[in-house]
């Protein structure tokens, strides 16, 4: 009788201490992962490292990171040991420092639609009014749950600076396969209930006098209409460049928004929209091309940078920026994911 000298290995698990609680990691598993597995309250939004809101910082042992984290966090951050938990597979035993002071301040509203505008073939303008008033800062987003939907959350920013009278809203593209994009887009949801969770992200104008210059793609809009607005509230002196992307003149909106948004502004204030598939025969003569290839063209010196959209503009974008001499600690991206890029984000990380 032969007995086989081999044995299959077993994969190796390993532990990672989160802020002192004890958490397994099974083989491949990311950091994010074991920790919602175990129900462990862990900030989080897109799972693909485009966000940067799990973002912790690794005390001890080692991590295998899924993809280059340098262009989310600086140098300053990755000099003490940051990383991002969506993107960190443990290569031994891990201890984990995260904050959750911005996660204790969510909330969990309820409230109901209230406005349902299209505002192009593939993005609406929900408006909600909640029962008790929410605080935000400009820039941020929230969890959205319709009522015929339940179990299904969905992240989308707010369009509009925080509000007195407890409304909220938000612009909602249609993604292909997406139950809660498609319910919002077709369906007439007046007077359904939506649980509202926020607020969240770090995506919000900082305290400067440098120039602005702003990026958005698509919904992408919603975020950046709402610094603005916060900031023409706030008698912001920043000379303004706004970049908008988007396919056609069927896809631009809110342009009246953005003209009374210039009117108002007390310094500079220029609105390039940028077209990449408007037909050649068209009455269009503004910029055509993508959105990113209007940067070379700017004046980037000394300037603060925030962008909004998908997240392949958003890496362009933030190589064009950085070719041109904006600092890399001087841009703020919010990537747009969807639910079927965490999944594959899940099924990566697990084919490793």
């Amino acid at each position: 009788m032969m007995f086989s000298l081999f044995r299959k290995r077993v994969p190796k698990e390993h532990w990672a201490e989160i802020n002192g609680e004890a958490v397994r990691v099974v083989h491949k598993e990311t950091i994010l992962h074991a920790a919602l597995r175990e129900n462990i309250d862990f900030p989080h939004s897109c799972r693909v490292g485009g966000c940067a809101s799990c973002k912790c910082r690794l005390v001890e042992g080692t991590v295998k990171e899924l993809t280059d984290i340098g262009y989310i966090l600086n140098d300053d951050e990755l000099d003490q040991g940051y990383i991002l938990a969506c993107q960190s597979v443990p290569t031994s035993d891990v201890t984990i420092e995260v904050d959750v002071t911005a996660q204790k301040q969510r909330r969990t509203v309820p409230g109901r639609v209230v406005l349902q505008e299209r505002l192009t073939h593939d993005i609406t303008h929900l408006k909600l009014q909640l029962d008790q008033a929410l605080n935000y800062k400009a820039g941020q987003y929230a969890d959205l749950t319709l009522d015929s939907l339940p179990g299904r959350a969905r992240s989308y920013s707010f369009a509009t600076p925080c509000r007195t009278d407890a409304t909220l809203s938000f612009f909602v593209r249609k993604v292909p396969g997406g139950q809660f994009s498609t319910a919002v887009n077709e369906k007439d949801l007046l007077g359904h209930t939506v649980m509202v969770d926020g607020p969240a992200g770090k995506f919000w104008l900082r305290p400067s006098d440098a120039p602005l210059i702003l990026i958005a793609g698509g919904s992408g809009l919603a975020p950046i209409l709402a610094l603005l607005k916060d900031a023409v509230e706030g008698q912001s002196h920043r000379p303004v460049t706004l970049l908008f992307g988007a396919r056609s003149q069927q896809d631009l909106y809110r342009l009246d928004d953005i003209r009374d948004l210039a009117l108002k502004w007390s310094a500079a204030f220029t609105f390039i929209p940028v077209l990449s598939q408007e037909a050649e025969n068209s009455d269009w003569t503004g910029a055509r091309g993508r959105v990113t290839d209007v940067i070379p063209g700017l004046s980037l010196q000394g300037s603060e940078a925030y962008l909004c959209g998908p997240p392949g503009m958003i890496d362009a974008a933030e190589a064009r920026l950085i070719e041109g001499g904006v600092s890399r600690t001087n841009i703020y991206a919010d990537r747009f994911t969807t639910t079927r890029d965490a999944l594959d984000a899940d099924a990566s990380a697990l084919a490793i």
